[in-house]
């Protein structure tokens, strides 16, 4: 029998204490019982024996497509059997953070069987040793075996010297409701580099936003200056690794602090969100960075930030009512240094609670991603790692 994590939410989820934004020295939030009526909820596994794993998308028959890490594509049949990688991938430099990593579904993917995913690619000659994170372009073939037609739309410059930070969540812009035929790409600063987060000439520490062909859009912000990469979107980030687009249409991402310091933004086009500059982190092993402020005109403050830091990967906002009234339009945001998933209630913008959801679950969270079916579907980041679904339990 596969085993079943179980967490009785309405009775037992804790209520943890909030960093909340806009004040430079913000107040934890006093814990309150969980929302009346929460369901409990159940980590089914779906499949096992992935090698780390790291994004996953939801194919239109009701498979999974699962990105691992070592340089690995694969899909997953809905009972649970790995199918061989795809042929196809182009080079990848795979190694420390680096590797095959996010993936996402066109919006028609079901007419044109198009995908796009991120990688760190390596640089000249196949030069593994210096590198930066690309995105890709492809078509699934009609007998899904193989990528097609694979084309890297945009690689972040320069490249360098560093297998840590590559960031890499991939989220398709929408407009009212619909594809307005851009992407958003969150890059990490490459680590060593951090600096560059706020250099307008480096794609470090960015989000940015490119066409579907990896065109610039014409209303980018930084598109008419000549101090700056014409694909940025927003700056002063630091390893983002998940990004959503929230209820209100806006994109939203989280990214990893140094040693606390994690934060939630909702990068707007031009905006500063401060890094190094400021942070509510400090350096490993302690320390000051920089000046040690986190708050200097100009610069954005989290809509939420961790002390201690959970190292938060993957994030999915739940639009079902398949969990309650009470949790829709809520994010889940998983956890690697945790090992567990939160869940984040948000109103008017704002992160105003958060709740412990699976904190027995005991292995690292890479992914979390709301499927067709209104569930929630999670990756854990292990050389077994797993796909898991997890289910309202019966009462």
């Amino acid at each position: 029998m596969r085993p079943v994590f179980a967490l009785p939410v309405a009775a037992a989820a804790a209520l943890l204490t909030l960093a909340l934004a806009p004040a430079a020295h913000a107040q934890p939030l006093a814990a309150t019982p969980a929302a009346a009526g929460a369901p409990d909820v159940e980590a089914r596994p779906v499949a096992s024996g992935l090698e780390n794993p790291w994004a996953l998308a939801f194919l239109p028959d009701g498979r999974f497509l699962v990105t691992e890490k070592p340089g690995r594509m694969r899909i997953v049949e809905a009972n649970g059997r790995l199918l061989a990688p795809l042929a196809g991938l182009p080079a990848i430099a795979a190694g420390g953070q680096g590797g095959l990593l996010d993936v996402q579904l066109d919006s028609d993917f079901a007419r044109n069987r198009t995908l796009y995913f991120c990688f760190s690619e390596p640089g000249p000659n196949g030069d593994t040793a210096v590198n930066s994170t690309a995105l890709a372009r492809a078509r699934l073939s009609s007998d899904a075996t193989r990528l097609e037609d694979v084309k890297v739309i945009f690689s972040q410059q320069p490249k360098y010297a560093s297998r840590l930070h590559f960031g890499c969540r991939i989220v398709e812009r929408q407009v009212d409701g619909k594809s307005d035929g851009t992407l958003f790409l969150a890059l990490g600063e490459r680590s060593t580099a951090k600096e560059e987060s706020q250099n307008l000439r480096s794609h470090f520490g960015k989000v940015v936003r490119v066409g579907k062909d990896g065109s610039v859009p014409a209303d980018n912000p930084f598109r008419q200056r000549a101090d700056a990469l014409p694909e940025i979107w927003s700056r002063g980030h630091r390893n983002p690794q998940g990004a959503a687009l929230g209820p209100d249409g806006q994109l939203w991402v989280h990214e990893h602090g140094p040693q606390g310091g994690d934060e939630i933004n909702r990068p707007a086009p031009g905006k500063n969100y401060g890094w190094p500059v400021i942070t509510y982190g400090e350096n490993y092993g302690g320390g000051a960075i920089g000046k040690g402020i986190t708050a200097q005109d100009g610069m954005e403050q989290p809509l939420h930030y961790w002390v201690p830091s959970i190292a938060p990967s993957g994030m999915a906002f739940i639009s079902s009512d398949k969990y309650g009234a009470a949790w829709k339009g809520q994010m889940v945001v998983g956890a690697l240094k945790s090992r567990m998933l939160e869940r984040l209630e948000v109103r008017d913008g704002r992160v105003t609670a958060r709740h412990l959801l699976l904190p027995r679950l005991g292995q690292r969270v890479r992914d979390v991603r709301e499927g067709p079916d209104g569930l929630l579907y999670v990756l854990t980041d292990a050389g077994n790692g797993q796909l898991l679904r997890l289910e309202p339990k019966a009462r």
